[in-house]
């Protein structure tokens, strides 16, 4: 498989998910400004959205969209237990979560990304953040993860997006139960190891 990437995006996600089940990977980097692969293709003609990640499999073929691929790398490797057991009550509960950190966690964090937004806006997005985090607290509340008491496409996908709080200037620290759950997953060897190839901290 080949994951097209950029440095710290919701491609992180599926990166630290390959690295945990053990699948063989290449990377491939994008300027997302540019619309280049670090090899010179056009990444629109890999994914015409325009963004990562976007995942090649041996086939040729390609997945996009964070909550697809994570679903799929994990389904490859059953022994993991990364993902629960396809049309299982369990199942649901966790696309009830991915769902979550989809619309409510990424999608607002992401849109603090975007150049020259009000101040109005900014603080409209941050108070609803503060509120989503509300509910982040009380699920963690004294659990070492956030689904099934064991590490799960939920928690690569979560570490990533809380990834950008600081950045962002979002005080996750008000949150005990989120802000030690963050320092726990990244001690993960899985994400140790995405986060040095793709540059974000040291070997």
């Amino acid at each position: 498989m080949k994951l097209y990437y950029s440095s710290g995006a919701c491609s992180l996600a599926p990166h630290i998910i390959l690295a945990e089940c053990g699948e063989k990977y290449t990377l491939e980097k994008v300027d997302l400004q540019n619309k280049k692969t670090e090899s010179g293709k056009d990444f629109l003609l890999i994914n015409m959205k325009g963004y990562v990640p976007a995942l090649e499999l041996n086939n040729k073929e390609i997945l996009t969209e964070v909550g697809v691929i994570l679903q799929y790398i994990a389904h490859q490797h059953p022994a993991a237990q990364l993902v629960a057991e396809s049309n299982s009550f369990e199942h649901y509960k966790m696309l009830e979560w991915l769902s979550f950190i989809s619309s409510e966690i990424h999608k607002n964090f992401g849109s603090l990304f975007a150049p020259q937004i009000p101040e109005t806006y900014v603080e409209m997005i941050k108070a609803k953040i503060n509120n989503r985090l509300k509910v982040l607290e009380q699920a963690l509340e004294g659990k070492q993860y956030l689904f099934a008491n064991r590490f799960t496409i939920l928690d690569a996908y979560l570490f990533t997006v809380l990834r950008w709080a600081h950045h962002l200037k979002i005080p996750v620290e008000n949150f005990a139960a989120v802000t030690d759950y963050f320092s726990r997953i990244k001690e993960r060897p899985s994400v140790k190891q995405a986060m040095q190839e793709e540059g974000l901290i040291k070997p």
